[in-house]
């Protein structure tokens, strides 16, 4: 897996065999400014360890990171905490999440703090 220098989407792992493109990590790229990460599936204690290093790693290395939240189906408080933890680091801005994404950041206040867009344009160009 590359780091935030260039565009790539995960694959299957040559040392576990496992088909990663069933994890919740998919493609990484630039837009504009920012630096895109896209999340997929279930987002929880089990699944989150390659998305958080993944979000992690971009914060480190841009101003701004998008999560492209379109293909994420369930999301706890495990992801939750990853993502107040990110927005300490860097501009999280969150992109076209569900329902129940979009439900557990409002009840609990996290979209005061992170920015949540309709889309993934909305949130390269917020200035």
């Amino acid at each position: 897996m590359s780091g935030p220098t260039g565009a790539h989407e995960t694959g299957t792992d040559a040392q576990t065999g496992t088909d990663a493109s069933r994890g919740p990590l998919g493609y990484q790229h630039a837009s504009g400014a920012a630096w895109v990460v896209e999340a997929r599936g279930e987002l929880d204690l089990e699944t989150l360890p390659p998305l958080e290093a993944a979000l992690s790693q971009a914060a480190a290395s841009h101003h701004i990171v998008i999560l492209d939240a379109r293909g994420v189906s369930f999301a706890d408080s495990t992801c939750l905490s990853v993502l107040l933890r990110v927005r300490q680091l860097t501009d999280l801005r969150i992109a076209g999440p569900s329902r129940q994404l979009t439900r557990l950041l409002s009840v609990t206040g996290a979209d005061r703090v992170v920015s949540v867009h309709a889309d993934l344009a909305a949130a390269t160009f917020q200035t």
